[in-house]
């Protein structure tokens, strides 16, 4: 790696200690009290949390699991990670013209994503001009005034990229995609696309939609829920208590992970006295410590030995299904030794969780990005799918596909038309409604957005909340990509690394959070958002802003369009900014399932969209029916001296945003750069525990090395010939070319990568 874009980190205080083997209970309440009372103090800290994922309050912005029907809520529906949230913004901390004017972007960049996010909440419109070595104040008019310039400019729309991430509300996304659209472009990267992407791909093929078929009550009603690539402990953590629910039911529970995590064993429930004062409650049954990339080959394994026993529903086979024979005779032939080699299981252990699914009535198949960031992971995706129907698992109770979304409202925006390759009838519904001609053809993923900069063929780039540069693969090139456009513009509530690695000309537009009060012309506001199971629901902010120049997210994108594409259509785009209710009936008119959308999504608890899979065993794919698939078996070769890498969040961290350097369920304090190896690979390769070493990435696309420096070697208990490491900091790691085959999504659980003694130069973090 070249040029430091991660900041200079101090690991000196970086500490190994044995790791628990359980999750929450009281460390947590008293991390995430802690945290939120010194950033927002006590009183503030009482009456944001109180609110938090309530029906009269707001919406949880760390991830999308879904909330409890209004009746089982607890007072205090949140987890500690939550809690983290909210406090990083509502933090009584500020960025202001002051800060700008002391510290020059070289300064900034010298510190780590940590610091920058500690630095509090930004509260003025800031312009950094062509050459200049800060940002300066700008007004609203003049903001908006520059972008419009350099979009007038271009010399056709798709010379602009508008990136989404998954934090935005409906409305908000909904807007964005109508200003976008009558621009001219479809070019409307999100943060899915490094994400679910392969998820939504392998889900519409196989069963008509592309998201989840299962409800919260479904979870709590099955008798085994099979957990692959995933760790709700850190990520999901209020899933941990559907679990516990589940689990008080009689279900059982199989986890498939390199690493067998803490909040996959135990989870003691700090809303209960067992969890508090008790041992808690073990949740997983069956834990197979797969090798990274072994998934396709273990579910092929699985369905092998449900075809050998006929272990099938072959009434569901035969009424909703196409392509069976086919998917049995392939996995009939199942070459075992190659899934032995692939997985790192005994086919003991690949048979007892086979038994385990044989046996269940009801399983619920959850995951996450362990499965989404392969090159072959639609089709591993694809093999989950194939397990599911031939036992029936779709469209009843207790049963179904579970991805597991992170951000907030990432699949929200998705159904608001945030997609580089919309649908006909989408486009068409937009048509009627609003009275222009959106555009048909593709526009650019995230991948291909970084490529199209890199080309000069996209000159724009306009980013609606995120930290691009540290959601990206291939860190150098991302950052290249963008300081090659002519604009960039970061809508945002807080400074991050976007912020200073930039296009010619940048404008960071602060905007309202989650937390705040949003006033418009005509009242009060709130804005809804989806769930990862389909659930829509408000959100209402209470707090003060933390300034008086910020605008809503809804205020802005409205603005932006009168600036530059108000001449293109007859939207009115100060109408949607007065009144959301005008926006939400837009939705009414051109999404499916929203009908009755102001007076549904006003129940407390919101509404549930249709899902035909799951609603009727209806299935909108070609053939009317769900699709087995037949997909050859592919697994990532390494080269010799080599391991496989997967890039992780700790348990401090949410996405790319930093709270803290306390990996605690892993045992890692004080620090962010360690490569976890397993100890006898730590000796086959002449290393200790301790020492300083670069990771260095191999891939047979190119022959670029791309490295990171002075990463400390933990022994930890992953698969011989894997390790694991915190993104962002190994993002530089992950090639641009290197993707999963059908979504494009970045494969950043399966890089090749060498260790070599660290002989000095920066450490960055």
């Amino acid at each position: 790696m070249g040029e430091n874009f991660l900041g200079t980190a101090d690991e000196s205080g970086l500490h190994v200690e044995p790791s628990p083997d359980h999750a929450a209970g009281l460390t947590a309440v008293g991390v995430a009290m802690r945290r939120a009372v010194s950033q927002m103090g006590p009183v503030r800290t009482a009456r944001t949390l109180l609110r938090l994922n309530q029906t009269d309050g707001f919406d949880c912005m760390s991830c999308a699991w879904p909330d409890p029907d209004p009746e089982h809520r607890h007072r205090a529906e949140f987890c500690e990670n939550g809690a983290k949230a909210v406090a990083e913004e509502a933090t009584r901390a500020r960025v202001t013209p002051a800060f700008f004017a002391e510290y020059t972007i070289q300064d900034l960049l010298a510190r780590t994503e940590h610091w920058l996010g500690q630095q509090g909440r930004l509260t003025h419109p800031m312009v950094r001009w062509p050459g200049a070595d800060r940002y300066e104040p700008v007004s609203w008019e003049r903001a908006f005034a520059v972008v419009a310039e350099h979009l007038d400019a271009l010399t056709t729309p798709d010379e602009a990229v508008f990136y989404t991430s998954g934090r935005a509300s409906n409305e908000a996304a909904f807007v964005y995609q109508l200003f976008v659209r009558a621009f001219g472009t479809n070019n409307l990267p999100d943060c899915s696309n490094m994400c679910h992407e392969s998820s939504g791909v392998a889900l519409i093929d196989t069963i008509g939609i592309g998201k989840g078929s299962v409800s919260l009550e479904d979870l709590h009603r099955a008798e085994l829920i099979v957990i692959a690539g995933q760790n709700p402990g850190t990520n999901h953590p209020r899933m941990l208590s559907a679990l516990e629910t589940a689990k008080a039911r009689g279900a059982r529970i199989i986890s498939v992970n390199p690493l067998r995590e803490a909040g996959l064993v135990n989870f003691r429930n700090p809303q209960k006295p067992r969890g508090m004062l008790g041992r808690g409650t073990d949740l997983t049954d069956l834990h197979l410590q797969i090798r990274l990339n072994g998934d396709q080959a273990l579910f092929q394994a699985l369905g092998s030995l449900l075809v050998q026993w006929d272990a099938i529903d072959h009434d569901f086979v035969a009424t909703h299904t196409a392509g069976f024979e086919a998917w049995r005779d392939h996995v009939a032939r199942v070459d075992w030794d190659a899934v032995v080699a692939a997985t790192g299981l005994s086919v003991e252990q690949i048979t007892a969780a086979a038994r385990m699914i044989a046996e269940s009535d009801a399983t619920v198949y959850c995951w996450a990005m362990g499965l989404t960031q392969h090159r072959n992971a639609v089709a591993t995706i694809k093999e989950v799918v194939n397990l599911a129907l031939a036992r029936g698992d779709i469209g009843k109770p207790g049963a179904g596909l579970c991805p597991v979304r992170g951000h907030s409202n990432v699949q929200g925006d998705r159904t608001m038309g945030i997609w580089e390759r919309p649908q006909a009838r989408f486009l068409d519904a937009l048509a009627d409604t609003y009275d222009f001609q959106p555009p048909r053809h593709h526009g650019y993923d995230t991948v291909e957005s970084i490529h199209a900069m890199l080309a000069g063929k996209a000159k724009v780039f306009v980013a609606l909340g995120g930290n691009f540069l540290h959601a990206a693969p291939d860190t150098e090139l991302t950052a290249e990509a963008l300081r090659r456009t002519a604009l960039t513009v970061q809508v945002s509530t807080k400074l991050n690394r976007s912020h200073l690695v930039t296009g010619r000309t940048a404008l960071i537009l602060p905007t309202l959070g989650r937390t705040e009060r949003d006033e418009q012309e005509s009242g009060p506001q709130h804005v809804t958002v989806e769930d990862s199971m389909s659930v829509v629901h408000a959100s209402r902010g209470r707090l003060d802003p933390a300034s008086e120049h910020l605008l809503s997210e809804v205020a802005i994108v409205t603005r932006l369009a009168e600036a530059t594409a108000g001449s293109r259509s007859a939207v009115d785009w100060a109408a949607l900014r007065a009144d959301y209710r005008r926006v939400r009936a837009g939705i009414e008119r051109v999404v499916p399932g929203f009908q009755d959308y102001e007076q549904r999504v006003a129940r407390p608890g919101g509404f549930v969209l249709p899902h035909p899979p799951r609603d009727s065993r209806t299935f909108t794919t070609p053939s009317g029916k769900a699709e087995f698939t037949v997909s050859p078996l592919d697994a990532v070769v390494v080269p010799p001296g080599h391991l496989l890498l997967q890039t992780l969040r700790s348990h401090d961290q949410f996405n790319t945003t930093i709270y803290g350097l306390s990996d605690r369920y892993r045992g890692i304090e004080g620090g962010r750069n360690v490569v976890m190896v397993n100890r006898a690979d730590v000796e086959r390769l002449g290393l200790r525990a301790g020492d300083l070493v670069d990771v260095v990435a191999h891939w047979a696309g190119d022959d670029v090395e791309r490295r990171v420096r002075g990463f400390r070697v933990v022994e930890y208990d992953t698969p011989v010939g894997t390790a694991a490491a915190y993104y962002p900091e190994t993002n530089p790691l992950v090639p641009l070319g290197s993707v999963a085959e059908r979504s494009n999504t970045p494969t950043s659980k399966s890089v090749a990568v060498r260790l070599e003694p660290h002989l000095g130069g920066p450490v960055v973090g």
